[in-house]
């Protein structure tokens, strides 16, 4: 069965949002056309708590930007975002959310950020997305979504490693490159890995 997962497809992530990834909101045409093609959606939500670890409001003193060590992991501190039950955790408008079969938020412990639809960033929990899919009977995963080079990258990782056949969408993403070429490596880290990279074109036009 395949099976498409929208990652973070969130205001706070588009232009106009708290955290936006350049063109963020350009996929959504696409990925609507996509869904059309796929047995099984499911997608994934930053849902963070107030407190969240991750915010650099959260530490007097730091920016966005700054690595901490946030209980035993280094931590990328960013801008306060997806905030749980606000607009900017709701997912883009135009989004065809309502195909999806089931939602998994992520980034819900304060204590630990989650980039990854599968597990928070130390693997110490599972979102339960992985037995959901295996429950369902699905065997290939396509990843499209925010951001390529975090929660893009790392669910697409963590869904090989879990056995799925995964395929990156890369035309239906978008990156932050916080660093020129972040985008670049993250693409090359996820190929090295066994993540095959197409074209929303090979599955619209099979």
């Amino acid at each position: 069965m395949k099976t498409l997962i929208l990652v973070d497809i969130q205001n706070d992530f588009v232009p106009g949002g708290a955290l936006p990834v350049p063109e963020g909101a350009a996929i959504v045409p696409l990925v609507n056309r996509l869904q059309e093609h796929f047995d099984l959606i499911v997608a994934t939500q930053d849902w963070h708590p107030p407190d969240h670890g991750s915010f650099a409001a959260n530490h007097p003193g730091r920016k966005p930007g700054e690595v901490v060590d946030l209980h035993g992991l280094p931590q990328i501190l960013w801008p306060v975002h997806c905030v749980q039950n606000t607009r900017g955790a709701e997912f883009v408008p135009g989004l065809n959310a309502g195909r999806a079969a089931k939602i998994f938020v992520k980034g819900t412990d304060p204590r630990i950020d989650s980039y990854s639809g599968f597990f928070d960033n130390g693997h110490r929990k599972a979102t339960g997305l992985g037995d959901y899919l295996k429950q369902r009977g699905a065997s290939e995963a396509y990843v499209a979504g925010l951001a390529t080079d975090y929660c893009v990258k790392f669910t697409a990782l963590d869904a090989q490693q879990l056995g799925f056949k995964t395929s990156l969408i890369e035309d239906a993403c978008r990156g932050v490159n916080l660093k020129p070429e972040d985008v670049a490596r993250a693409v090359a880290a996820m190929k090295q890995a066994g993540v095959r990279i197409v074209n929303s074109r090979h599955i619209l036009n099979p």
